[in-house]
């Protein structure tokens, strides 16, 4: 079949022929993309509003949120996001998808995590790669589009509840609450941490209590925030 890039000389390696006696462009003549199952992609984008000084608190931090128009999470809010496209660049879809869903255009983003838990959407297998941006709100025009119902500003506070140290691990649990009384929105949501010590660290956000905001987008959400304020430690 044709190669999925027009040019392949990036890929030739050392010229040599594979094992099979095969050539790069007989190899990519009879590799079969659908040999095996693929996941869909997606990209998910968390994007922050502050006026004045930021601290360490994030108080007065908000965030754009899009409520959803279909199913899955039909009526909950979430972040703004979608799948990626087969030539596309995953900075690229995050942005497009932020264009489309909530009018903002072109802020700068920073990629921070990714998100893979089979169990994360009922569709079909999807792996997010999630996004962070602060932007100035009246700066920008928000309007909802493609599978937004809404979209909207909410107040976002994350409060410590709990906190255990362990010998090789931190475990802390988070309080997430959302609020936009224009929009009827007043929902939290509970979040565990998971921070395994030493020169390689292993973390997981997991959401225990989801509230009004889709699938695992509080967890998401909670991981950007444990960076902005690791960020503002004095």
């Amino acid at each position: 079949m044709p190669t999925f890039l027009e040019d392949i000389t990036p890929f030739y390696g050392t010229h040599d022929k594979n094992p099979a006696g095969q050539t790069l462009e007989d190899f990519l003549e009879d590799y079969d993309p659908y040999k095996y199952e693929k996941p869909s992609c997606t990209t998910d984008a968390v994007v922050f509003s502050h006026d004045g000084a930021l601290s360490e608190t994030l108080e007065g931090l908000k965030i754009l949120m899009v409520k959803r128009s279909n199913h899955p999470s039909i009526g909950f809010w979430a972040l703004p996001g979608g799948f990626i496209e087969m030539k596309e660049d995953l900075e690229d879809t995050a942005k497009r998808e932020l264009m489309e869903e909530t009018g903002l255009k072109n802020p700068v983003m920073e990629q921070f995590a990714t998100f893979g838990d089979y169990n994360r959407d009922p569709r079909t297998r999807v792996i997010t790669t999630a996004y962070m941006a602060m932007v100035d709100e009246k700066d920008v025009n928000i309007k909802a589009g493609d599978d937004a119902a809404d979209a909207a500003w909410c107040n976002v506070e994350m409060e410590l509840a709990a906190e255990s140290n362990e010998k090789e691990a931190v475990r802390r649990t988070y309080i997430l609450h959302f609020v936009n009384k224009e929009k009827c929105l007043d929902t939290r949501a509970v979040v565990e941490h998971t921070l395994r010590r030493g020169l390689i660290r292993e973390e997981h956000f997991t959401v225990s209590e989801q509230g009004m905001i889709a699938v695992d987008h509080a967890g998401i959400v909670a991981q950007a925030m444990t960076i902005l304020r690791g960020r503002l430690k004095k």
